[in-house]
């Protein structure tokens, strides 16, 4: 009915405009003697309000029609731009390996997650790669220094806290004694830092450190953990994991 209408560009900025998150456009129009509104006009009308545009020829399937066509008839098919791209926090983990244990840190003075255990780890920057970023967190906050051929990438795994965003960490694998001995280098963060069985981890961990471990530990290279809203920042055994495989 596009085709109809006096001004079909406002109808379509309106129509758009209605549409739910993740919503989509779909026109069924062709043009018909002197009536109707051509292909090239529509996606160039549809071009500034959505971010991808699909036109489907309908005029060659006569089973459509109920008898062969020689007009233009088509489809299309448009998302609509969202306005904002889904972008994500980059975080990268250290998994210090000292034959079955690993190390950990208990953190203290950072208003999350205060008081209990989680592996070093930090936060991609700009322009930095997942490895340069470990590389990094790993000086700063242990004092290692570590290189490339130190680390290896065991496990990527998208979380989701009780509250925000979601993001992805990179767990990258490292052993004892590869970059010096490991040593508190933020102590305004950290009260101090300790050895654990890898098989036996404390419960008094970050619900996020402890699911990536967890995962770690079974062998899994992929993962998601999605907190729901009202769970704790902390790992709770008594709690249904919120850990899936991928």
């Amino acid at each position: 009915m596009l085709w109809a209408l006096p001004d079909p560009e406002a109808v379509l900025r309106h129509w758009t405009s209605l549409l739910r998150p993740g919503g989509r456009l779909v026109l069924v129009e062709g043009v018909w003697g002197e009536a109707g509104i051509p292909a090239e006009r529509l996606t160039a009308a549809l071009a500034p309000l959505a971010e991808r545009v699909h036109t489907e020829r309908l005029s060659d399937d006569p089973r459509l029609w109920g008898r062969a066509v020689d007009d233009e008839r088509y489809a299309v098919v448009a998302v609509p731009a969202s306005g904002r791209r889904h972008t994500e926090i980059v975080d990268v983990h250290l998994i210090l390996r000292r034959g079955d244990e690993v190390l950990l840190a208990r953190r203290a003075g950072t208003g999350y997650g205060d008081g209990l255990l989680n592996g070093p780890s930090g936060h991609v920057e700009d322009g930095e790669d997942v490895r340069a970023a470990m590389i990094r967190e790993a000086e700063e906050e242990i004092g290692v220094r570590l290189r490339p051929e130190d680390l290896r990438a065991v496990l990527v795994m998208q979380h989701r806290g009780p509250s925000g965003d979601p993001r992805t960490g990179w767990f990258f694998e490292a052993a004892y004694g590869a970059g010096g001995e490991p040593v508190n280098r933020e102590p305004g963060k950290c009260s101090g830092l300790g050895w654990f069985p890898l098989d036996a981890l404390p419960d008094d961990m970050v619900a996020y450190c402890r699911a990536g471990l967890e995962a770690y530990r079974a062998g899994e290279h992929f993962a998601v953990h999605w907190h729901e809203p009202g769970d704790p920042i902390a790992h709770d055994p008594g709690r249904e994991s919120r850990l899936r495989y991928l």
